[in-house]
């Protein structure tokens, strides 16, 4: 589903936060990418769902490579085939909590009813009508799971998703991201510090200047 051909990417200051990564996610793999803190992980996910550019090296998914595509098709695979749970929420305030969810739907042609089936599953039932404003950050957090999940995509990408969330509403949100991922056949990358978080996942990875690499059993990487 995910190929990364030796990816590299620098910050403005020229320090290097990927060097030469390449890995490929399978269809229907669920991955933990943990690691210390500025050591690339969300630049990584950021990349993969082309709101960057690499330096260097091509990004695959489902066989497609980003680079090729001009900004309209890469709006149109990422809209399609991606779902993106972002660490800052970007839930649009001018909208209920309902329509922020729906986006995806409207956006690909697929039928509304969804969007309360899954405020229903992030514990978020009757409160589609709600603002933003209305909410807690944890509430919100739901809110940004609930959408990156409505339309069923083939690769999900969440960008410490449990950070607000107590450890019950957690385990629950993990639950859902996990089945959610497998009931489609899709695959799913996670981001985290939490080490309850990455044991959801089917494997966990650690991120350092070095590239990716599995997890040690003590699980300090």
């Amino acid at each position: 589903m995910l190929e990364l051909r030796g990816v590299s990417k620098e910050y403005a200051n020229r320090r290097r936060v990927l060097s030469a990564l390449s890995y490929t996610l399978a269809t229907g793999e669920y991955m933990a990418v943990m690691g210390d803190s500025g050591v690339g992980k969300s630049t990584l996910l950021n990349l993969i769902a082309g709101l960057d550019t690499p330096d260097a090296g091509r990004i695959l998914i489902d066989g497609i490579d980003m680079s090729s595509l001009d900004d309209d098709a890469a709006t149109r695979l990422r809209r399609e085939k991606l779902g993106f749970v972002f660490q800052a929420f970007h839930i649009l305030p001018h909208l209920t909590i309902s329509q922020n969810v729906a986006l995806p739907l409207l956006l690909n042609g697929l039928p509304m009813p969804r969007a309360e089936q899954i405020l229903d599953a992030v514990g978020l039932h009757g409160r589609g009508d709600d603002f933003p404003r209305q909410l807690s950050g944890g509430e919100l957090q739901r809110v940004a799971i609930a959408r990156a999940l409505v339309h069923q995509p083939k690769l999900v990408l969440a960008d410490e998703p449990t950070g607000n969330l107590d450890p019950d509403t957690a385990h629950d949100v993990l639950m859902l991201l996990r089945n959610e991922i497998k009931t489609n056949g899709a695959s799913g990358i996670i981001v985290t510090h939490s080490h309850a978080a990455a044991a959801t996942a089917d494997r966990i990875l650690v991120l350092t200047k070095d590239g990716l690499h599995a997890a040690e059993p003590n699980g300090n990487g």
